[in-house]
């Protein structure tokens, strides 16, 4: 029998409405039942994110190969390559920007294809495999060109690709320290590298009549293919595609974990759409200058033996002296993106470091002291911690097209740093490198000009979109501050989803729907 409609608006008016916080716990809860409640989600969680993170620890791996072939021509220039292969004035330079210029080229149409495929785990295998047959592929100075660029072309899916896709699995929140894992392998590649490329050119220097540097270029890529076979294997797809190595209710989490941290994430994107909105975004450009300044003052990582040897020690002794630095900057980017995260602060993240380096700089420039020129290369070495590049991602979190995009653009934008950065550091300005000091230092002011603009920018923003919650009635969470764009319009919207679905179900009660 229907209720009358007397009885109805009695019925509506006495339908005690609870307040926000226990609209949200009683849905949570709801939602949670599948997974054994809150507390058997936690468990599972546990257990997803275990499995997630070994799966990153391979990507990690991977890194270090990439970063490897990528830096092994600056270890190389130690051991003869500029002789064997009649290289004069700048040529070196132009060796190490080549690789950029394919790297720029290929970052976006990378992307865009990364995101509209189902299998990246195979792409990306394939991108490396590649990798590792460019870097084998050097022979005479023409062919160490071409070779550098293919290699720039290849390798130029692998950063911007894996932040994309560990983006599609794990929560804002848990971004920064994943991120720091894959691009901790450059710093680790920097430190052993040269450690793995002094012993490897001594043991196989004239062996079979060729260069020690030659068979490092040959070991190195050859390992590199070895590991892009189980690549295939081991690199995760999509939470969206089949996952054979979760279980069910792992899978299940998996897509629960992604539509709440954005509900919009697992929708379909036009790549058209995401290509258009990311160029017409205007954080797209200034986060990619900032990114672009940041890599300019990194560039000193391209010479770093070069930089070591100025202390006056011979080609062993200063590859081995690279490495403590790196290792040094390896341990500080786990310990700043962790607290990144935990905090969920990337502004003075980025900027702390950066001020750091600024010092190293001005400490390497202004003495040829060997304790004092040493410690400089400590303070330099943690400059980019990889927060900046998470902040990127965090700033585009509704349109999986557009952070694909954004990503790669960014990250394309900021890699013509590097071509012309390579130019910094000539011969002739050693071995004080003065000059070449000054200019990353110019860098590094852009760069905190830049983020703190663009911080004040998001401050702006999330007051006026407070603002708009108190006169919308909804619940403001004062005295808090984030530096995720649209981070409370968010909240305003999953506000009035948890309080529509409430009323919704009310009524149905009321009605017997």
């Amino acid at each position: 029998m229907q209720p009358s409609p007397d009885d109805q608006h009695h019925l509506l008016e006495s339908s005690a409405i609870p307040d926000y916080d226990s609209i949200g716990t009683s849905r949570v809860d709801d939602l949670d039942d599948v997974f054994g409640g809150v507390e058997g989600r936690k468990i599972l969680e546990k257990r997803l994110l275990r499995k997630l993170d070994l799966r990153v620890a391979f990507l990690f791996l991977i890194s270090i190969m990439n970063y490897l072939d990528r830096y092994n021509a600056a270890a190389a220039r130690l051991r003869g390559l500029e002789d064997d292969l009649h290289m004069t004035g700048s040529q070196f330079n132009t060796l190490v920007s080549t690789f950029y210029v394919g790297y720029v080229l290929m970052q976006v149409p990378s992307n865009i294809f990364l995101s509209s495929i189902q299998r990246p785990s195979l792409y990306l295998s394939v991108c490396v495999f590649l990798a590792g047959v460019c870097s084998i592929a050097t022979g005479s100075f023409a062919g160490a060109l071409t070779s550098r660029f293919f290699l720039g072309l290849c390798e130029a899916a692998w950063y911007p690709g894996t932040t994309f896709l560990l983006s599609k699995w794990y929560k804002r929140s848990e971004l920064a320290w994943r991120i720091a894992i894959t691009t901790s392998g450059a710093t680790i590649s920097y430190a052993f590298g040269a450690l793995v490329a002094s012993v490897v050119m001594d043991m196989t220097d004239k062996v079979f009549g060729f260069a020690g540097w030659r068979w490092l270029f040959l070991l190195e890529g050859s390992v590199t293919i070895i590991i892009a076979i189980f690549a295939i294997f081991t690199i995760p797809d999509y939470p969206s595609s089949p996952v054979s190595w979760l279980t069910h209710e792992e899978h299940l989490l998996a897509l629960r974990r992604v539509e709440e941290d954005d509900a919009d994430s697992l929708e379909q994107d036009k790549l058209v759409s995401g290509l258009i909105a990311a160029l017409s975004d205007w954080r797209v450009w200034w986060l990619s200058i900032a990114q672009l300044c940041l890599y300019a003052a990194s560039s000193f990582g391209n010479f770093f033996p070069t930089l070591v040897a100025t202390m006056g020690y011979g080609p062993t002794v200063s590859l081995l002296l690279c490495a403590p630095p790196w290792i040094f900057s390896t341990m500080m980017t786990f310990v700043i993106s962790w607290h990144s995260d935990v905090s969920r602060e990337r502004f003075w993240h980025v900027s702390i470091p950066v001020m750091i380096g600024i010092a190293g700089f001005v400490l390497a420039m202004n003495t040829m002291n060997t304790v004092l020129r040493y410690l400089s290369f400590f303070l330099m070495t943690p400059i980019d911690p990889g927060v900046l590049i998470t902040w990127a991602s965090n700033s585009f979190p509704h349109s999986s097209s557009k952070r694909a995009v954004g990503i790669a653009i960014v990250n394309s934008v900021a890699m013509t740093g590097n071509i012309g950065a390579a130019y910094f550091w000539p011969s002739s300005w050693g071995p004080s490198y003065f000059r070449s000091y000054l200019l990353c230092i110019l860098a590094s002011v852009i760069v905190l000009v830049i983020l703190w603009r663009y911080r004040s920018s998001l401050e702006e923003a999330n007051k006026a979109a407070e603002e708009e919650e108190r006169l919308k009635g909804l619940p403001v969470v004062s005295g808090t501050f984030c530096e995720e764009p649209v981070h409370r319009i968010r909240r305003v919207y999953d506000s009035l989803r948890l309080f529509m679905c409430f009323q919704c179900e009310q009524l149905s009660h009321a009605y017997h729907l």
